[in-house]
């Protein structure tokens, strides 16, 4: 699957199918999310956080190429993250984009 954040994918003609996304809402153990406190206070890098956060970075996008290839997409164009906090320790990732079939 080509998934590009451009608008167009050059030297190709495609038709639009729709949107096509992918979502998951990921959360920390408590007690890392308690060590993290702790982090903020002395400052640095929360490592818990940037790993929840990769995760679902990565199961946000397997699941909008689930729903590009239910649809018999090709590519994705104008593939975007959106991100929102649920609760504390906890934060949705969105993936979406264009889904598109090539054509002759």
């Amino acid at each position: 699957m080509l998934i590009t954040t451009s608008d167009t994918i050059s030297g190709k003609k495609y038709q639009e199918l729709g949107i096509a996304q992918g979502n998951t809402v990921q959360s920390v153990h408590m007690g890392k999310d308690i060590m993290a406190s702790f982090k903020t206070l002395v400052g640095g890098e929360l490592k818990s956080y940037n790993e929840m956060m990769t995760k679902a970075r990565t199961l946000a996008m397997e699941r909008m190429i689930e729903s590009a290839q239910s649809m018999g997409a090709d590519a994705i164009i104008c593939m975007r993250y959106a991100s929102s906090s649920i609760t504390q320790g906890a934060s949705e990732i969105l993936a979406y984009g264009t889904a598109v079939k090539f054509v002759d």
